[in-house]
C-alpha cells in the first residue's frame, strides 16, 4: 500500500466533543484521532478497545475514573479508508 492515510470524519454527536469532555479527555481525544488518521481503526493499544456487535462499529476509553470517557467510531468504507467518529463522551450515555 501507498497509501496508510485515513480519512476520519467526526459526525454526531462527537461534533460536540469540546463541550461534553474533561480537558484531559479532550486531549485524549485529538491524539486517538490522530492514531485513528495514521494507524486506522484497529486501535488494540487503547484500553478496553472493543470490537462491538455490530461488525464495523469500535469504542475504546480515552479516560477512566468517574467520569468514564469513550470514543465510538465504525468503518464507513474500507476501499477509501474512510472512519466516523460518531460518539466521544461518558460512558453513561455511550450509545452502545
Amino acid at each position: 500500500m501507498t497509501n496508510d492515510i485515513w480519512i476520519v470524519d467526526i459526525i454526531g454527536q462527537a461534533k460536540k466533543a469540546d463541550k461534553n469532555l474533561s480537558k484531559k479527555a479532550a486531549e485524549t481525544f485529538v491524539l486517538l484521532l490522530s492514531e485513528l488518521k495514521i494507524g486506522g481503526p484497529y486501535r488494540k493499544n487503547w484500553p478496553n478497545y472493543t470490537k462491538m456487535q455490530n461488525c464495523d462499529d469500535y469504542h475504546c476509553h480515552i479516560k477512566k475514573g468517574k467520569p468514564t470517557y469513550v470514543v465510538c467510531w465504525r468503518i464507513s468504507d474500507k476501499r477509501i479508508k474512510r472512519i466516523e467518529v460518531y460518539y466521544a463522551g461518558t460512558h453513561e450515555k455511550a450509545p452502545y
